[in-house]
C-alpha cells in the first residue's frame, strides 16, 4: 500500500508547475530579479506553463546571418517561410533569449528542422 501511495505522490507531483528559474548569475542574498537585471534581462512568464525565465534582449536583432556563431543568440529563418530542413537559408539574429515557440534555426547557412517549444 505505501508503494502504491509513494506512486501517486510522484504522479501528482509531475503535474505540477515548474519552479521559477533563477538566471544563472544569482549570488548568494541576491534576487532573481536583480541578478537577471544585471544581465540585462527582465523576468517574464513564458511557455505554456507559464514559468518565470530571464529573458535577454539582444543588441544584435533583426540582423542578416547565415550562422548562430554570426549572432548573440540565434540565427532563425524568418516564420512565415517555411523553408525544409537542409535547404539553403539566410536568417535573422533572434531578438532575444525566449526559446518558446516555433523557430526554423539557420546554420551553416542551411535551414534546420522547424522546432517548437511550449
Amino acid at each position: 500500500m505505501r508503494i502504491l501511495i509513494a506512486a501517486l505522490a510522484l504522479m501528482a507531483s509531475a503535474c505540477s508547475p515548474m519552479a521559477e528559474q533563477a538566471p544563472d548569475a544569482a549570488t548568494p542574498g541576491q534576487t532573481a530579479e536583480a541578478a537577471c537585471a544585471a544581465q540585462g534581462g527582465t523576468l517574464q512568464r513564458v511557455g505554456r506553463m507559464q514559468s518565470v525565465q530571464c529573458i535577454i534582449a539582444y543588441a544584435d536583432a533583426g540582423k542578416r546571418c547565415t550562422d548562430g556563431d554570426q549572432c548573440q543568440g540565434d540565427c532563425l529563418a524568418p516564420a512565415a517561410s517555411a523553408i525544409p530542413a537542409g535547404q539553403a537559408a539566410t536568417g535573422q539574429c533572434a531578438a532575444d533569449s525566449n526559446r518558446f515557440g516555433c523557430a526554423t534555426r539557420v546554420e551553416d547557412g542551411k535551414a534546420d528542422a522547424t522546432l517548437c517549444i511550449d
